[in-house]
This record gives structure tokens, C-alpha cells and sequence, in this order.
């Protein structure tokens, strides 16, 4: 498993992450303790979480993935993993009226008491990469790296970065830190994958710039680029068939993410992984991890067998001929999930 730097940082981890936001609804804890096993064993040695997973968010789970997160963490030596959560965000975002009332913000207030119910429920003293879920562009920005600031030098957090965020808030959150002599952003957590390339738009130019580390999250485009979603159905346990039966802002985010372009640059992006006699989940996993701003790519299961063909990217180069079919891909199917 190959080894990329963090934005500026002096933390080092595989080029693949084992994300978490599963464990506690679609995974119980055991199965959640096999599926990090099987991922460390593979090399990884990069592990995200965060305070409201797993999703879909609801007051009786929040918490649980970290719960399950540090009961497993405490079985190996804690400088073998680096850890990475994140804190919510402001308190407007559906995702907080189950967590604090909607009452929360990126104040001090907010992200001492999100920062010690994470390390509580990790049973650790630090967090290697602690994360701004959502941003709050109605906040200064010094406000909020004052207090991550404040973390660092206590050594209760290593590094810091922000995800779900644009080129402006990156831009302006990196300016401040200059400024004020803060903590800066070394990570950006935004989703990114064959079929979702805006980040390439513009926020990639940033990151190449300003040496900030892209940590892309849903590679597999929310498991439709494994072609399990072609032909209009919805397998029993997948993601997008629960999210249906789980109100309006989640099929709206079905929708998004399995449309007819959708579905249409899928099958294309499948005929090229079967000409190039590539397992799908393979190919759409090494084109992630294969752009020069992305330092790990983070990456789902609910269940052992599915990391199989994940872990199969970590030493894969997908040469030349191969992207070029793929660029040509998304030139024929712009923007397949708007």
C-alpha cells in the first residue's frame, strides 16, 4: 500500500481510507470489526469517522460509528492508525436537529464539546485529522481556526481540514490562517468520483496551489459505478434503496446520484473496465487515487467480500490509453450527476 503526505503536514497514510459511516446501521459491530480488520491487514492504516455517523442521521444512532470506531481502536497500538473525525458544522444543516437542536455552531462553544464527546467515544487522547463536516461561511473563519488552533497546541488534535467545501471557502479560510498566524486546512473531504468531477472545475487548481490534500469520499459514486444500480432496480440492503424509504432529502439525493446520465456514463464507464478486463469497483477506486491533489481515497462496505475488489486498486497504475477512454467518457456524458 503506497503512502501519500497530508497537505503540508507531517502525517503520512495509504493511499486508501477506510471510511466508517456504515458501522451502526447497515453493519453491526462485529461485522464493523472484521471489515477494519480485513482493511488493516490489506495496509490501510487510515480510518474516517465523525460525530453524527453513521448515516442517514438520526437522533437514537448518532455517535454509535465512533462507539464502534474506539472499541475497535483500543484492541491495537494507537500510533499504528491514524484517525480522522469530524465535527458537524453549523447548526442550520439537517443534519444537526437530531444532534445539539439545531443550536450548534463553529464556535468554541460548539467544538469543545463535539471535540471531547469524539475523543470520549474513541477512547483516545488525540485525533490525528480532526474535520469541519459542513461549513459556515456566516462565521469568520478566524473564529473557528482559533479554536482549532487552540486544539493543535494542546495536542488533543495533530492536523486539521474541512470538507463539503467550495473554492472560495477554502481560499478564504487558508488566507485567514496566513493572516492570523493559524492553523491552516491541510485536508479537503468532498465528493468526488468518475461519475462526479466538479472538483476538478476549479477547487482541484486550489488544492495543487496551496498544497491541500483531496481525501475524495464516495468513489464509487455512491456504489452505482459497480453497476449495481443499472436497469432501474434497487437491491434490498443497498444505500439508495433505504435512503428512498428514509424521506424527501433522501430521495432527492437518490435522485442525484442514479438518473438516466447517471446510469448512462455508468454503463459506459463499464464497458471500458470490461474491455480492459478490470473489475468496476477496481477501475473506479485507482481513478480515484490517481490525480495528483488526492493523498487517500476513502472508501465504504457492508460487507467483507466487498473490500475484495477495493484493495485490489492499492498497487494499481491505470495507464494512459485507459484514462484517455474515460476522459472521452465524461466529454460524451458531461456533469452525470448535475
Amino acid at each position: 500500500m503506497q503512502q501519500r503526505r497530508l497537505g503540508k503536514s507531517g502525517i503520512v497514510v495509504s493511499e486508501i481510507c477506510m471510511g466508517t459511516m456504515t458501522f451502526g446501521k447497515q453493519c453491526d459491530r462485529q461485522l464493523s470489526f472484521r471489515i477494519m480488520d480485513k482493511a488493516r491487514d490489506a495496509g490501510v492504516d487510515f480510518f474516517d469517522t465523525a460525530e453524527i455517523y453513521p448515516v442517514t442521521v438520526t437522533a437514537e444512532t448518532i455517535g454509535h460509528t465512533e462507539s464502534i470506531v474506539g472499541d475497535w481502536l483500543a484492541c491495537h497500538p494507537r500510533e499504528s492508525v491514524i484517525l480522522a473525525s469530524k465535527v458537524a458544522g453549523a447548526g442550520h444543516g439537517w443534519w444537526n436537529a437530531p444532534l445539539r437542536g439545531n443550536k450548534c455552531a463553529l464556535d468554541r462553544v460548539h467544538l469543545r464539546k463535539a471535540l471531547e464527546g469524539s475523543l470520549r467515544r474513541l477512547k483516545t487522547d488525540y485525533i490525528d485529522l480532526y474535520q469541519v463536516h459542513w461549513p459556515d461561511h456566516g462565521m469568520r473563519a478566524e473564529e473557528t481556526l482559533a479554536v482549532l488552533d487552540e486544539f493543535v497546541k494542546e495536542g488533543k488534535v495533530r492536523a486539521v481540514g474541512t470538507s463539503n467545501e467550495n473554492s472560495y471557502g477554502l481560499m478564504k479560510s487558508l488566507w485567514s490562517s496566513e493572516r492570523e498566524g493559524l492553523v491552516r486546512y491541510e485536508t479537503i473531504q468532498n465528493n468526488f468520483s468518475f461519475n462526479n468531477r466538479r472538483f476538478e472545475d476549479e477547487i482541484a487548481e486550489v488544492c495543487r496551489r496551496e498544497q491541500v490534500s483531496l481525501l475524495p469520499y464516495s468513489p464509487l459514486a455512491g456504489g452505482v459505478l459497480s453497476g449495481k444500480y443499472n436497469g432501474g432496480g434497487f437491491p434490498e440492503g443497498s444505500r439508495f434503496a433505504l435512503y428512498r424509504a428514509e424521506g424527501e432529502r433522501q430521495r432527492i439525493m437518490t435522485r442525484r446520484f442514479i438518473n438516466e446520465k447517471s446510469l448512462r456514463s455508468t454503463m459506459r464507464f463499464m464497458d471500458v473496465a470490461e474491455r480492459a478486463g478490470i473489475d468496476p469497483v477496481t477501475l473506479a477506486t485507482a481513478w480515484s487515487k490517481q490525480h495528483d491533489f488526492v493523498a487517500s481515497t476513502i472508501v465504504g462496505a457492508t460487507t467483507e467480500a466487498q473490500l475484495d475488489p477495493i484493495l485490489a486498486a492499492a498497487d494499481m497504475t491505470i495507464d494512459a490509453e485507459i484514462m484517455d477512454q474515460l476522459d472521452g467518457v465524461s466529454e460524451d456524458v458531461p456533469y452525470p450527476m448535475g
